[in-house]
């Protein structure tokens, strides 16, 4: 009987592998091209509008552009260039009809073809091939991580920062383009230092300044491959959060009804550094006359209504200065690190909480469980956070079999997903584990969901009772005959 269930059970898991193993193919597909390959001049950019964002600490991209097909057969794939080093940072890649909110799904994905080029392109494919001579109006959303540098690099505690960050005022684009132009906002209106262009009709120098918003053009026709290199220096009085790398855990537990969350912080930030040594006393005064400033100094943390026993840890151990509340409304985790994070600056921290498992976890009709959380959550600040390196564990019961996931996260974000075995305290085989790999997300993801479907079989989930019912009665069982053994010494007469 016991050879039979152990034979079962390592079927089970021989399934788990298999089923991870065609997860993970399913998700870090590539497509290879050749050498000397160039996207094919089958689309005009008829009009074009590049909307760059840096009122937060990384960039946001928005590319609405109107397409024409004019080729002689139906189209089905569009390319985006971007340099080698760009590639690297880009996350967050999201592509749809401007004018048909309903049509989709677009994939994009990065192909290869020449790993010494430094331009890369993006692929986008259609839901269904675009009619010689049709347009269609395509809006592209991207994000660059480590996209900023502050000049001055050094600066002193109390003095203002700003960052420097270089483009191109011509959109980079693989066709050409009929008429375009480029927006930038920024957080604020100081914007002390900017690259000028000749202007064109009326217009006799670009960009046009307008508040907090820059614009160059609009620029008449441009070849496929046109750049315009120019650069922007602006005022960034807040902190440049950089999390290189977050481990978050998500652990079920059918016993206990609960689900209990932890993630491992690692953080930099990516700011100007400090001209001189950190003054105690300057910080203190500076708090009442001048409290905005580019030090990370709080971060909050919006968690799901109901959540409770949040706590606050760093490499040296409990961090007393947080404030956690909940009621029937919110779920608020506010902390302030032991000392104010300047630029250069790491600070590796965990926070971790409880909540209710009837908030994330229902059984299906056939018998199964769909559990629903979100893959990201972390902190709600002002100035945006980005994430360079993330793995999300799902650590599911013991037994649990059939794991399968979706997430609303964009497919290209995703580079690993597989199945793995935790072992934990009274574990037998170990604990059903989903492991996620991805890069480049960003705070704007936060509360993309995560579901995760599973089969947990009645035996599996009476395994652990079971093993601590035998172990209690072999303990006593071993105590019982101790006790009754008699240990005399026989004496000669």
């Amino acid at each position: 009987m016991k050879t039979s269930a152990v034979f079962s059970t390592f079927l089970s898991l021989l399934s788990l592998g298999s089923a991870a193993s065609s997860e993970r193919k399913s998700s870090s597909t590539s497509t290879t091209l050749p050498a000397t390959f160039k996207p094919p001049q089958v689309f005009k950019n008829s009009n074009l509008v590049h909307v760059i964002s840096v009122e937060k600490n990384y960039v946001k991209e928005n590319i609405n552009v109107l397409i024409e097909n004019i080729d002689k057969t139906a189209q089905d794939e569009y390319f985006v260039p971007f340099t080698a080093d760009q590639m690297s940072r880009l996350g967050g890649v999201e592509v749809k009809d401007r004018k048909d909110s309903s049509a989709g799904p677009f994939i994009a994905e990065a192909v290869e073809f020449d790993q010494e080029s430094d331009i890369q392109y993006l692929r986008i494919r259609f839901p269904k091939p675009l009619a010689p001579g049709a347009s269609q109006t395509l809006g592209i959303t991207y994000y660059l991580l480590k996209a900023y540098k502050p000049l001055p690099a050094s600066i002193k505690q109390e003095e203002q920062q700003y960052l420097f960050f270089s483009f191109s005022a011509y959109c980079p684009s693989a066709y050409t383009t009929s008429k375009q132009k480029t927006e930038v906002k920024f957080p604020t209106s100081n914007i002390p230092d900017y690259t000028k262009l000749p202007g064109s009709g009326d217009v006799k120098e670009f960009p046009q300044k307008q508040g907090s918003k820059l614009t160059y053009g609009p620029f008449d026709e441009k070849p496929a491959g046109a750049t315009q290199p120019v650069s922007v220096r602006f005022e960034f009085n807040k902190p440049v959060t950089h999390v290189s790398r977050l481990e978050r855990d998500i652990e079920v537990s059918h016993w206990g009804g609960n689900v209990a969350f932890e993630e491992r912080y690692t953080l930099h930030h990516r700011g100007a550094n400090l001209s001189a040594l950190f003054n105690r006393v300057k910080w203190q005064q500076a708090q009442y006359y001048q409290p905005n400033t580019f030090a990370l100094k709080e971060m909050k943390f919006p968690l799901r209504v109901g959540s409770a026993d949040a706590y606050y840890t760093d490499v040296i151990g409990n961090v007393s200065t947080s404030r956690f509340r909940s009621n029937k409304r919110e779920a608020l985790l506010e902390i302030k690190p032991r000392y104010p994070v300047f630029g250069g600056w790491k600070y590796p921290f965990t926070i971790g909480w409880n909540s209710d498992a009837k908030n994330f976890l229902r059984k299906t009709a056939t018998g199964g469980f769909v559990l629903n959380v979100p893959f990201l959550e972390g902190p709600r600040q002002q100035e945006g956070v980005e994430y360079e390196q993330v793995q999300v564990r799902v650590i599911l019961p013991e037994g649990a079999e059939n794991v399968k996931y979706h997430t609303t996260i964009p497919t290209q974000s995703i580079i690993e997903a597989g199945v793995e075995i935790h072992r934990t305290y009274l574990d037998t085989l170990g604990r059903t584990a989903l492991v996620i790999k991805a890069r480049n997300l960003l705070d704007d993801f936060r509360g993309r969901e995560l579901t995760v479907t599973y089969d947990y079989p009645l035996m599996a989930s009476l395994r652990k009772p079971l093993v601590i019912f035998g172990s209690a009665m072999a303990v006593f069982v071993g105590a019982w005959v101790v006790g009754n053994l008699e240990l005399k010494f026989a004496t000669r007469k």
